[in-house]
């Protein structure tokens, strides 16, 4: 049989026409006047029912609930853009991040700061037991201070920084695996929405078939046996529903959670577009904008520079600082000043081992760098392959399979109101289009989240 695009009502009423006058044409066949007769009284009322029963279906069945179209939304839905800027505004991880860096930029004044002067003050009153003797009384004051050699200050102040840089874009790398996050939850709620409405709507036309089929059973147009099978199905669709309804209130919980809601509520509610776009991009031109700009790199790169610093902090504290102190004295009348000059003796404690550590940290560093080059290059990779063949498959149910098994159930429907085909012939098409359906919104939630991922890989916006 040809499957035909989107069928004519005046092509559907022929086919109608045709099944339901079937039983009529093969009756008139019979020999016998008598049961000709019977068998044409017989024909004629279930000619009759079956037209009743067709005219009230054509007038009560809804189109096949396509899953291309977006899902309805309340007023004041948010979009992915408005999602986005709440999480970023709200989100705890985030808000905590971005303190951290506070703290961690602040070291830089503590690593800036130079050694502080020592005051030192002494007295003393002697007191003698020969009459008449002097009392003579003394005090003593001394100023120090260390004077860093080898440029400690400058290596601990580069050390610092490189280390705010660092914790900066690991805090950009936070946001970015946040707003990643922050995507997949919204597409499956988006999905889950669709699902539900699709649910909702495949439950209301089966239920309202199921109706017709009973009035069949009671005018004796239909087996019971065929119509207790068919009012079966009726609970998988109830269970679908039920399904969604709870993916959705836990896909809405779990967004709500994400943009900073604390208590998560039924009024929340999005909108979006349920086929995927097209990127537009190629992949060499998201992989040199990975490179260039994501975060997780540049903070590996940060780590390079930190462990240098470090390492030549470590090559500085092998120095001997030396520490320049004057001193005052009064005793009596008598007065005196006097300086010393002290610089430790670097004989057996060189800072030797923390040079060797910082060394190898620097090379562990390098490797470390090289290591999130690869990664780079291999989450592009990956998320490139996996949105080509997410949106090759989302395509052929866009252009093909969707409007394929709409039609097969539209035929499949009238064909069996009117015994054109056999029960289980008809439930096997109400299966294929609601395994289609499925397999469709599938499609389009894989294909956004490969979207998705490559947005992240690339730490750009792909989707246009």
């Amino acid at each position: 049989m040809k499957i035909l695009r989107n069928p004519q009502p005046a092509f559907l009423a022929l086919v109608l026409t045709t099944l339901a006058a079937a039983p009529a044409l093969h009756a008139q066949e019979a020999p016998s006047q008598d049961t000709n007769h019977s068998q044409s009284s017989s024909s004629s009322s279930a000619y009759n029912a079956g037209q009743t029963s067709a005219a009230a279906y054509a007038a009560g069945i809804n189109s096949v609930p396509d899953p291309r179209k977006p899902p309805i939304s309340k007023p004041g839905a948010l979009t992915l853009a408005q999602v986005l800027d709440l999480a970023r505004s709200k989100n705890p991880t985030i808000l905590a991040a971005q303190q951290n860096l506070q703290a961690v930029r602040a070291q830089e004044l503590q690593a800036g700061v130079r050694q502080n002067p020592d005051f030192g003050f002494t007295g003393s009153n002697i007191t003698l037991p020969a009459e008449g003797a002097s009392n003579p009384y003394q005090y003593s004051l001394q100023l120090s201070r260390l004077f860093e050699r080898g440029q400690k200050r400058r290596w601990r102040l580069d050390d610092a920084r490189a280390t705010t840089s660092q914790t900066q874009a690991q805090l950009e790398d936070s946001i970015r695996q946040t707003e990643l996050t922050v995507k997949t939850a919204f597409i499956h709620m988006l999905v889950a929405k669709e699902a539900l409405e699709l649910a909702s709507s495949s439950l209301k036309d089966f239920g309202h078939e199921v109706d017709i089929a009973h009035d069949r059973y009671k005018a004796g147009d239909l087996g019971k046996l065929d119509f207790e099978r068919l009012d079966l199905q009726l609970g998988n669709y109830e269970s679908d529903e039920a399904n969604d309804i709870t993916t959705l209130r836990q896909s809405s919980d779990q967004l709500q959670t994400l943009i900073g809601i604390e208590s998560p509520t039924d009024d929340f509610d999005i909108a979006g577009d349920i086929v995927p776009p097209i990127v537009t991009q190629t992949k060499d031109q998201l992989l040199q904008a990975a490179l260039a700009k994501r975060p997780d790199y540049a903070a590996s790169h940060f780590g390079v520079a930190a462990a240098d610093a470090n390492a030549r902090l470590a090559i500085a504290n092998g120095t001997a600082d030396p520490t320049l102190e004057g001193e005052y004295d009064r005793s009596g009348t008598y007065n005196s000043a006097g300086f010393s000059v002290n610089i430790p003796l670097r004989i057996f404690d060189r800072n030797q081992g923390n040079k060797d550590t910082a060394r190898f940290q620097t090379d562990a560093s390098r490797l470390t760098e090289t290591a999130a080059r690869y990664q780079v290059i291999s989450d592009v990779d990956q998320a490139w392959v996996g949105y080509v063949q997410a949106k090759r498959l989302s395509d052929r149910y866009s252009s093909h399979y969707l409007d394929e098994s709409a039609d097969v159930l539209s035929i499949a429907q009238y064909a069996f109101q009117h015994g054109g085909i056999a029960l289980i012939d008809y439930l096997d098409a109400l299966r294929d289009a609601r395994s289609t359906t499925a397999d469709a919104l599938s499609s389009y939630q894989n294909t956004w989240l490969a979207i998705h991922q490559l947005s992240a890989a690339s730490a750009s916006e792909v989707a246009p």
